[in-house]
């Protein structure tokens, strides 16, 4: 059985896309209609802008979501997924790889949700921290224990887990987990603590967005991060989305049972690999 699986902001580089473009009708159209939805040339700057250009908030979600959803779709035929998974954004990319989502409605969704997190990220400082070689559980410890919000984010594999908060918050727990035995404690170039309970007001924008939205059932089931579970039940769908705003991403638990579910296979779709040695570490 074979798995796709999607990538999340982060993922993105100067030039993503490009070649892609320029060798596949269907993903030109697809990208076109998306600068076309977008109301300003989106493959502008995935093509030519900077790093700077393309790491924001608004821009890099759709960047990601696009170049992910045409790199599946402009296969044809070949893209047959018996089920699919997408990291944090890249779980809308799956959606529509998966027919749960049009393409249009899937944009709309993403650059409402870009903007809504944006406007979190403003109200409130936050960041994120990655941390290496610390088992979860004190990690979620430490976390709880720091004075201040900060919270486990992301548990990207085994040995790797980003967590998210206020600024000063992230920094003390960065030098507890160290103290703790971390390996490594980084920080992150990212604009807000996403995953984390600042997002809530976004996650109330998003809902009206989903709700003014058309979801059908999926081709193959959708792993979703809130609860690593395959899901093809629309509504199910709706509220894992929202809740992911706000919940960790559990990508090794995600990984773990598509495996036990059968994968044997799986392919990367979207600029870079990342997924693809978080996958192989898991």
């Amino acid at each position: 059985m074979k798995a796709y699986v999607f990538p999340g902001q982060g993922a993105q580089f100067p030039g993503m896309g490009k070649d892609l473009y320029e060798s596949n009708a269907v993903a030109r159209e697809l990208m076109d209609k998306a600068n076309e939805v977008l109301g300003f040339r989106l493959t502008d700057i995935m093509f030519s802008g900077t790093a700077e250009e393309l790491q924001q908030t608004k821009v890099t979600q759709p960047a990601v979501f696009v170049y992910s959803v045409a790199q599946a779709l402009s296969q044809g035929e070949a893209f047959q997924p018996d089920m699919v998974a997408g990291h944090s954004l890249g779980e809308f990319s799956a959606l529509v790889a998966s027919g749960c989502l049009r393409f249009e409605d899937g944009l709309r969704l993403v650059y409402a949700r870009a903007m809504a997190m944006q406007a979190c990220c403003d109200a409130v400082p936050g960041t994120m921290a990655a941390i290496i070689k610390l088992d979860d559980s004190t990690i979620e410890r430490i976390c709880e224990e720091t004075e201040g919000l900060v919270v486990a984010a992301n548990y990207n594999c085994p040995g790797q887990v980003v967590i998210s908060g206020e600024k000063e918050a992230v920094m003390a727990a960065c030098e507890k987990m160290k103290e703790a035995g971390a390996k490594r404690a980084l920080p992150l170039q990212v604009g807000g603590a996403f995953h984390s309970p600042l997002m809530e007001p976004a996650r109330k924008q998003l809902a009206e967005a989903i709700e003014a939205t058309t979801f059908h059932t999926p081709i193959c089931p959708i792993y979703q991060n809130v609860d690593a579970r395959p899901h093809t039940d629309t509504d199910e769908i709706k509220q894992n989305l929202l809740l992911q705003l706000t919940s960790p991403v559990r990508w090794t638990d995600s990984v773990l049972q598509m495996k036990a579910d059968g994968m044997t296979e799986f392919e990367e779709c979207g600029p870079g690999q990342v997924l693809t040695g978080l996958i192989n570490k898991c």
